[in-house]
């Protein structure tokens, strides 16, 4: 018998939970009576409810009404609880193993969720994206750590930024004056569908967002000193790694943007600015993809950012992955392992509570206790190297160790995960999401993809000897743990799979050969 409201509504494989009847044994479908708990696709306003459940056959056993006098009679009041409790229990069994329900899965991606693009400006962004030009020495990009190649990141746990050679896990740290000084204090975020029009906060501290505070449409590290006329948020994310001296600004007195950062941190985009648009075959471009530009002179770090903005808008829009398509309607297109895992992850496991929506995120931020190590992103007043997190942006002692959570679309490519790129595989993030203190007390250095930095080396896991400021990071958890075979972490990390695009390793742009600049292209 299958329950539900209204049974011309397209259902789901029921349910089905047989009964023995013996009290609280729960068998296999292929034994005795079963009951098909249907899901309908409408929401929580078709969630099913038990009707006449005395009718019910094995049910019946909890609670069935004797009908005779005599019986009715010898009932007495305790055997009348312990037969609701029975009830009770059983009807909290059935809650908490039902799948899903299809009022907590997110409608599936499609083109209006991205708003257009102009292919001339995203072409422009495309050389813009993977010019060296960019950076204060002339010798990193923005596709450097963050390559179509590489998911859209530098597949290390902290990135080498300015200074480094070389591309993803063979990137080395440089030699001579030339060399790194510091490690890249983050992991290099991934860029999936980051055009999305709902995404309304980037960094993983959460420091870019939109917002009037300033006038300018965005709450940003450069407040009120942000250019105007930037198009949206990507066009805004785009400018900061420019003025970052590690990422690829440079070190002062190394050049002229470095310098100008030094003074303020606009005073280094005219600069750049200025190389890019007297480059005649990007003066050219800039008049051709703008509308208002008339002549390269009109060109501003505004044009530029909205030009890479489009790209990365273009180039990192993905969503045709198999859940797509099961969510979409298509109920073959998710595995037996990627079904049951899926349920996990909207069911028991609880990760949907942080990774909601169509874009699995619910762009809020989480403390989760991962293992620190790595310079961090220090502040000012910062007596060692540390990473707060959301604290360092908002300035609450409430966000302390707190991160954004990330999007989930693509995942699989994306490795290692976590802020810091502490675990270099999806079964690792799952089982520290499922018990943060027990993986991060287990948690070994090797885990943690570095290239060798040898003058480095010796600060990378110092901040692991600091017992007061480990005692704060394991307090700050928002995660309560949860219990799951190896089997169910094993389904759950086949869902994650399941995210990835089908055309998801077919970029529609990809690195260029080369770029107008004539410097090498990573």
């Amino acid at each position: 018998m299958t329950l539900h409201r209204r049974p011309q509504i397209p259902l789901e494989r029921p349910l089905i939970i047989p009964f023995h009847p013996q009290p609280k044994r729960i068998h296999h479908a292929d034994q005795f009576f079963g009951i098909g708990i249907a899901r309908s696709r409408r929401g929580q306003e078709n969630l099913h409810r038990f009707r006449e459940p005395a009718r019910l056959h094995q049910i019946a056993t909890f609670f069935h009404r004797r009908t005779c006098r005599g019986c009715q009679g010898q009932q007495s009041r305790e055997d009348n609880r312990m037969k609701t409790r029975a009830f009770l229990h059983l009807i909290c069994l059935l809650c908490v193993t039902l799948p899903a329900s299809a009022s907590e899965l997110p409608q599936p991606l499609t083109s209006a969720d991205f708003p257009a693009i102009d292919p001339a400006q995203a072409r422009l962004g495309q050389l813009l994206f993977h010019d060296k030009l960019l950076s204060g020495n002339r010798n990193i990009s923005c596709g450097t750590c963050h390559h179509p190649d590489l998911g859209g990141t530098d597949g290390l746990s902290l990135g080498i930024g300015e200074g480094g050679t070389g591309l993803g896990p063979f990137r080395r740290p440089g030699t001579g004056d030339d060399r790194i000084r510091k490690r890249i204090p983050r992991n290099a975020p991934a860029l999936w569908n980051l055009g999305h029009k709902d995404i309304s906060v980037l960094f993983h501290d959460g420091r870019l967002s939109r917002s009037d505070l300033y006038e300018n449409g965005f709450d940003s590290p450069a407040e009120e000193w942000l250019p105007p006329g930037l198009d949206n948020l990507l066009a805004a994310q785009a400018l900061f790694p420019l003025t970052a001296q590690f990422e690829m600004a440079g070190n002062p007195r190394e050049n002229e943007v470095a310098g100008a950062v030094h003074d303020r941190i606009d005073a280094a985009w005219p600069i750049i600015a200025k190389r890019v648009r007297t480059i005649p075959a990007y003066g050219r471009m800039f008049v051709e993809s703008f509308d208002h530009i008339e002549e390269p002179a009109d060109v501003t770090i505004t044009e530029i950012a909205n030009a890479i903005a489009a790209y990365i808008a273009a180039e990192w829009r993905n969503h045709d992955s198999p859940f797509d398509a099961y969510l979409a309607g298509d109920h073959t297109a998710l595995s037996p392992d990627a079904r049951a895992g899926m349920n996990l992850f909207y069911g028991r496991a609880n990760c949907s509570s942080c990774h909601a929506g169509p874009l699995l995120s619910d762009q809020g931020f989480h403390a989760l206790a991962l293992p620190d190590f790595g310079p961090g992103r220090t502040r000012m007043f910062d007596p060692y190297a540390r990473d707060v997190g959301r604290m360092g942006e908002s300035d609450r002692i409430e966000d302390a160790y707190r991160f954004r959570t990330p999007s989930l679309r693509n995942v699989a490519l994306t490795a290692p995960y976590g802020h810091n790129g502490a675990f270099p595989t999806l079964e690792g993030i799952v089982r520290h999401h499922l018990d943060p203190l027990t993986s991060r007390a287990s948690w070994t250095a090797d885990l943690a993809r570095l290239p060798d930095v040898p003058w480095l080396a010796d600060a990378d896991f110092l901040i692991s000897q600091d017992a007061r400021e480990m005692a704060r990071q394991t307090r700050r958890v928002d995660i309560t743990p949860v219990r799951l075979t190896d089997a169910e972490i094993n389904q759950t990390v086949a869902f994650l799979h399941s995210l990835t695009g089908q055309t998801a390793l077919t970029r529609p742009f990809g690195a260029p050969e080369t770029v107008p600049s004539g410097l090498p292209v990573d």
